[in-house]
């Protein structure tokens, strides 16, 4: 067997409310080897996304990790301050949300927001500009140079999710998390962008965690 790209073990995730302290995840463990694909499967609320956010260490304020391990290549994530994270992680993981209208910065253009993520990844602005227009060319946007230069709210719902997986792998990450990718796109568009999905990461030989509440997606596009 191949050693483990993620390793999630005995997980415990708890939010502080106004009325105290809600443990979220119970003893959640799980386990991606590389250029594996894994479905992550629950009804809405069943704390899918909140094990992809602890794993990613993308937890807003009111929550925080109080039991177990992520291990990301043997390292365990948990106990890095954000600087160290950041060494470690680098551009490691790349992350789809649900929402890409509200993932993406309303007020900056989609090369602005694809150069701000190609140049901290160390690129110079030449550089990440014209990576940027590849990584939208790689997810099939027509007209790719334009887009460069227009706002999210210049495009579908859609052509927003084909750049929030731009973005997601423009630093060719060893693993995507794909929250929900297909919410809200109606039938057609749901298997394009999973099929574009499914396509890229075998290409690049990425593991991925797919999460959805969709079994027969999670059977057709996961090994597992």
């Amino acid at each position: 067997m191949q050693p483990s790209l993620l390793s999630v073990e005995d997980l415990k995730v708890t939010f502080a409310t106004r009325r105290g302290p809600v443990e979220a995840l119970r003893g959640v463990s799980l386990a991606v080897a590389a250029g594996e694909s894994l479905g992550l499967v629950g009804e809405s609320g069943s704390g899918k996304s909140v094990t992809a956010f602890a794993a990613a260490r993308l937890l807003d304020r009111a929550g925080r990790i109080t039991g177990g391990s992520v291990r990301f290549r043997g390292q365990d994530v948990t106990r890095l301050s954000a600087a160290d994270l950041r060494a470690a992680h680098g551009q490691a993981i790349g992350m789809i949300f649900q929402n890409p209208r509200a993932a993406l910065n309303p007020i900056r253009t989609i090369g602005r927001q694809l150069a701000d993520v190609l140049a901290a990844g160390g690129l110079s602005k030449r550089q990440a500009r014209e990576r940027a227009l590849e990584s939208l060319e790689a997810v099939r946007i027509r007209d790719a140079a334009r887009r460069l230069d227009a706002y999210p709210h210049e495009l579908s719902g859609g052509m927003c999710q084909r750049v929030m997986i731009a973005l997601a792998l423009a630093c060719r990450p060893a693993l995507l998390i794909a929250d929900e990718p297909t919410t809200g796109l109606d039938v057609t568009t749901q298997k394009t962008v999973m099929d574009l999905v499914a396509r890229l990461t075998a290409e690049r030989g990425m593991a991925m965690i797919l999460i959805t509440h969709d079994l027969g997606l999670a059977a057709q596009y996961c090994g597992r």
